[in-house]
């Protein structure tokens, strides 16, 4: 009787393995198209554009309109840990122009109204054709959705770094007089890593449910922004420690940090795209976790 009911689970367990395997295949075979490449190189070089441009106005937030420092070495801490090459050099730069003249952050609210479409754009065009929605809006709709969700980005990490900053304070207050400050340094930075994927989770969800230019279900894009945020913390992880194989620097001399985060802007566009691809499969559909909120809803 326990080998029939081994075999019978085994047989369920190969069975659910091969299904996510099928359901697997279209994503993956999305990858590999001309179409997602170039929605993908469009969207990492405009998030490449966009990316200082909006630490810049965080940090000049949390330091000159705020007065929180917590909150400012908060982000300069995630930019350390989430930055896959030339750390200090960016951080470097980044504290020199929040020092610098208002005009700077002006001009960076410019640059990223702007930018944000660019990397809207081409998802908002590459969702609806995941989603079957034949008409995409008109350039001015874009661009008013882009800069709302620029905004709602903003506020989202503002939330999480609130968060984060508190987390610290926490643990600065309770195990300061106990660790070592190198073995606090390694926790706290585990624990900007820890928050830093439902941040990454919630900005997945706002885009692929709000920027398809239809109604799209929860249920399908819940699940793929958490699937596709903790895809992205892996990845970030795997091309790290890949990262001196590719030989940036022998190739591109002065220009190696650059294509470093512009390679990892493209990666992470990928996977952005895979994510969005895999919430229509909806291979989640008959998983407990649905079905006890559909119960609950009844």
């Amino acid at each position: 009787m326990p080998l029939r009911t081994e075999t019978s689970g085994q047989n369920a367990l190969r069975s659910q393995v091969r299904k996510i395997a099928i359901l697997l295949l279209p994503s993956l075979r999305y990858l590999f198209t001309t179409e997602v490449h170039a929605y993908a190189f469009s969207i990492a070089a405009n998030v490449y554009l966009s990316f200082f441009p909006f630490a810049l106005i965080l940090l000049s937030v949390c330091r000159r309109w705020l007065h929180w420092e917590g909150a400012y070495e908060t982000i300069l801490g995630l930019l350390r840990v989430h930055l896959p090459a030339g750390t200090d050099s960016v951080v470097t730069n980044l504290i020199a122009l929040v020092q610098g003249r208002p005009r700077l952050q002006a001009m960076s609210v410019f640059m990223l109204f702007f930018t944000a479409s660019g990397v809207f754009l081409p998802l908002e065009v590459s969702l609806n054709k995941i989603w079957g929605i034949a008409r995409n809006r008109s350039f001015l709709r874009n661009l008013f959705v882009s800069f709302a969700l620029a905004i709602v980005a903003g506020v989202l990490a503002l939330f999480w770094i609130s968060m984060a900053t508190i987390a610290q304070a926490l643990l600065t207050f309770t195990l300061d007089w106990i660790l070592s400050p190198g073995l606090l340094r390694v926790i706290s930075r585990g624990l900007l890593e820890t928050i830093s994927i439902p941040f990454a989770v919630s900005i997945f969800f706002v885009i692929y449910f709000c920027l398809p230019n239809g109604r799209v279900p929860v249920e399908r894009v819940l699940p793929a922004a958490v699937i596709t945020g903790l895809l992205m913390t892996v990845a970030r992880f795997l091309y790290v420690l890949t990262l001196p194989l590719f030989r940036f620097r022998e190739v591109y001399g002065p220009f190696a940090l650059s294509v470093t985060l512009l390679f990892w802007a493209f990666v992470g566009a990928l996977i952005m795209l895979f994510g969005a691809h895999l919430s229509v499969q909806g291979f989640w559909d008959d998983s407990w976790i649905l079905r006890a909120v559909r119960a609950r809803m009844r």
